[in-house]
């Protein structure tokens, strides 16, 4: 019998495999979804006891310290120093408590900032980041570098998967932390729903950039079903890239269009480019991930936009905000 521990496990993520195992019920394993109140993992003695309970023999580990560009922008040492704490109290309990295997999380996010694209699994380490998260990003690759020690050492199974930007129910809307499209999602209900004298049509809502940097998206129900099949079928240390294919990459200014689209707002959508962009794209290969799923059929876009504005204005109460 598996068990499995999930670290971050009521996070964005952690809800998503939770809904897919509900949906698979499978026999032969055991899952538990751990969040910040199960334990706090920069504290090496509250990660050990969480183990020592749960007794799990797989971890897919997502815990981690996470935000959106302004907020990495303003935090570095706190991104670094946390996930540092996180990442080796998760690996080294998992290692010392004889898991046989660990998928640990990471991100496009990581590579370098000046490389060719598409990027690809041999490419973390090739140069440096963007400097607007390197805390976060050095902490992340670090996850790669522990993997392969681990394997070095005596054979252990320790693996990563690198996820273009993540969406999708149970995501992170507060302004100051959020992503991309949780925060138009955010800024959007907040406009079509406050009380003003103003039609609709003469609404703008504000497009923070130029609306031109170019992002690959995965529906956190889509990586959640491929996570579950790393952790049963994926057999290599070496980290592999769950991504959509690079002919569905959006620009920002066509996210906000489908956010709009979803909350039938009809007024109108203005860059600020006042404000930062970011990397104006960081496009990634999934081909290795293709070579070995070739027929997975990732959620459409829209439809996947659609229901996590669904989803918001179902739980607005609830959600992370």
């Amino acid at each position: 019998m598996k068990k499995v521990l999930v670290t971050g496990g009521t996070g964005l993520v952690g809800k998503a495999l939770e809904a897919v195992i509900k949906e698979q019920s499978p026999e032969d394993e055991q899952w538990f979804f751990a969040g910040s109140k199960d334990a706090d993992l920069t504290n090496l003695a509250a990660t050990q006891a969480l183990f020592a309970r749960e007794k799990p023999t797989h971890v897919i580990h997502l815990a981690a310290m996470v935000g959106g560009l302004f907020h990495n922008m303003n935090n570095n040492l706190d991104f670094l120093r946390k996930n540092l704490l996180i990442n080796d109290n998760v690996l080294q309990t998992a290692y010392e408590q004889g898991c046989v295997k660990v998928v640990s999380c990471l991100s496009t996010c990581i590579f370098p900032d000046k490389t060719s694209y598409p990027i690809d699994e041999t490419m973390v380490h090739n140069g440096p980041p963007h400097p607007s998260n390197y805390g976060y990003s050095y902490a992340k690759r670090l996850i790669d570098v522990q993997n392969h020690a681990y394997h070095d050492k005596d054979g252990r199974l320790f693996t990563s998967v690198i996820p273009c930007n993540i969406f999708g129910p149970h995501d992170n809307f507060k302004p100051e932390v959020s992503h991309v499209i949780p925060g138009i999602i955010y800024r959007m209900h907040q406009l079509v729903t406050e009380k003003t004298d103003v039609p609709e049509r003469d609404k703008v809502f504000t497009v923070f950039g130029s609306g031109m940097p170019l992002r690959q998206f995965v529906y956190s129900l889509d990586l959640a079903e491929l996570m579950i099949w790393v952790l049963r079928n994926y057999e290599s240390v070496e980290p592999i890239i769950l991504s959509a294919d690079e002919v569905q990459e959006v620009t920002i200014f066509e996210v906000a269009q489908a956010v709009a689209k979803a909350f039938n707002f009809n007024g109108r959508l203005v860059c600020d480019t006042s404000k930062s962009d970011g990397q104006y794209k960081k496009t990634a290969s999934n081909a290795k991930f293709r070579s070995l799923l070739p027929d997975y059929a990732f959620t459409d876009f829209e439809t996947a936009i659609n229901a996590s504005v669904k989803w918001y204005k179902e739980n607005y109460e609830q959600a992370r905000k």
